[in-house]
């Protein structure tokens, strides 16, 4: 069995006012649900994105397995009532695992439990939550809302939970999103993939945040049609992008988390751009490159901040200059990351890439008969190749561009890599390790010159009110050629890199 749902945190300002909604005119009395979650001390079941509890549900226990997928929407989910159970004085009954057996969900807990061999299970965090539903008809579909008010507790810690879910009931998974996009415009709901108990996994450990998410291999398969293709490329972006926008949206999350999701919305649009002519949602590279810039400058200050203040405050104190390191900042600085996944416009891009990933791929291409269809390899490959004539042409002559010129070099080279690292599964491994070296090498060294004229921007807007600021736009500049001079090498190799064959 799977579920089909997705959750959203709810502003501390509208959860008055969600409840009389989801309540509607005739509302419900609210349920009582009580859970004990369980797992080894190791965490194997965490690992494994796995969720094993027992919650008591009006008078009836109920044991349920859940296992996380990668898109955004979808658990493995199994659920047994536990008739008759109940434990002494009304305590928890004990879990079984074996209740699972048989399930796909049960399959993998059994993986997750044979890689923790002799490690026994038991109650890590407990949830208690006061739940309302109701039954919302869509077009595509009939959905539950559910507004879940209650708390998470893990020792001596509390963490309040203020959720809403949509859960699909039947019809097509695209039935939850067209409801989630009227109760996220007119709520201020924001898209958490994290759950109750990724959640609660985190309190007991006393961590503040999830780890970033970082980019998961893509296979794609010689057969596949492009539109399968893009599919299967999307859904390796969203579970990055969503994954981090959620850690960043809560408040809590560390530079690398937006940096992360950064990279995620790249990838994103190299992927669109790569299966350019494949039908998808045309809005959707320009949300994510309005997104992708919106949380530029927050990264920027981060390197500014970071990477070029203690080299600078080392060659003032070496010049005999007084003071620390002058003040550099970005004039579209000021924006709050968390605040800007929160708005309307990211979490409408948020649920467009998951009406991408979901919507139905046709088996052979639209436009052609089967017979007709180029051969995904081939395709690729020629847009790949064009790809790299544009950008070898750059590269050999990167003495003589300037810096918007090496800019857009830079952004080419990036677009390029991800897409190949896409598209590896259709190579010959040999083909590609040499090229995609050559590639990461030269992304490499242009990165760390576009910090350097990133920041030489950020100083020139100080220059007149502070003298220090001239030393650091003459110490960056001679950064810069430096650099420049390290990175020739790099980029005649990859100029000469050879092309990719056709199948």
């Amino acid at each position: 069995m799977h579920e089909i749902e997705l959750k959203f945190q709810v502003p501390p300002g509208q959860r008055d006012v969600l409840d009389k909604a989801v309540a509607g005119r005739t509302p419900t009395r609210r349920v009582r649900l009580q859970a004990a979650y369980c797992d080894t001390a190791q965490r194997a079941l965490a690992q494994a994105r796995m969720a094993l509890r027992v919650r008591r549900e009006g008078r009836q226990w109920v044991q349920t397995l859940k296992g996380a997928t990668a898109d955004g929407m979808t658990r493995l989910e199994h659920n047994v009532p536990l008739v008759g159970a109940a434990g002494a004085g009304g305590a928890v009954p004990p879990v079984d695992p074996a209740l699972h057996a048989g399930t796909p969900a049960g399959d993998r807990l059994q993986t997750a439990l044979g890689n923790a061999p002799g490690e026994p299970l038991g109650v890590l965090f407990l949830t208690d939550i006061l739940r309302r539903t109701r039954v919302q008809r869509t077009s595509l579909g009939s959905v539950e809302l559910a507004l879940d008010t209650g708390w998470i507790a893990a020792g001596g810690s509390k963490l309040a939970v203020h959720e809403f879910e949509i859960e699909l009931l039947g019809g097509s998974p695209q039935a939850v999103i067209l409801a989630a996009r009227r109760w996220v415009l007119r709520f201020g709901l924001w898209l958490d993939t994290r759950s109750k108990a990724e959640r609660g996994d985190m309190l007991a450990r006393g961590v503040a945040m999830a780890p970033p998410r970082a980019a998961a291999a893509v296979r794609l398969a010689p057969d596949m049609s492009a539109a399968q293709a893009l599919r299967c490329v999307l859904a390796t972006c969203a579970d990055q992008v969503l994954v981090n926008a959620s850690q960043v949206a809560s408040g809590e999350h560390g530079d690398e988390h937006v940096h992360q999701l950064r990279v995620g919305l790249r990838r994103l649009r190299s992927g669109l751009r790569l299966f350019e002519g494949t039908p998808v949602d045309a809005g959707l590279a320009l949300a994510a490159a309005a997104l992708f810039g919106r949380l530029g400058a927050a990264r920027d200050q981060v390197v500014i901040e970071g990477e070029f203040a203690a080299e600078l405050q080392a060659a003032l104190q070496a010049m005999g200059v007084s003071g620390g390191v002058p003040r550099a900042s970005l004039p579209d600085g000021g924006e709050v990351p968390a605040a800007v996944l929160r708005d309307a416009a990211s979490q409408t891009l948020l649920l467009d890439l998951l009406a991408a990933v979901h919507a139905d791929a046709p088996t052979v291409e639209t436009a052609a008969a089967p017979a007709a269809v180029e051969p995904l390899r081939d395709r690729l490959a020629a847009r790949l190749n064009r790809w790299h004539r544009r950008a070898a042409a750059d590269a050999k002559r990167y003495p003589e561009l300037d810096d918007e010129g090496r800019h857009r070099l830079r952004k080419r080279i990036k677009r390029l890599r991800y897409a190949l690292e896409f598209s590896a599964a259709l190579f010959k491994p040999r083909e590609l390790r040499r090229y995609l070296a050559a590639l990461r090498a030269v992304q490499e060294r242009l990165g760390a010159i576009n910090d350097v004229v990133v920041a030489m921007e950020a100083f020139k807007r100080h220059r007149d009110t502070d003298p220090r600021a001239w030393f650091a736009l003459g110490w960056l500049a001679a950064r810069r050629e430096v650099l420049i001079a390290k990175a020739l090498p790099d980029l005649k190799t990859f100029a000469r890199a050879k092309r990719l064959g056709k199948a």
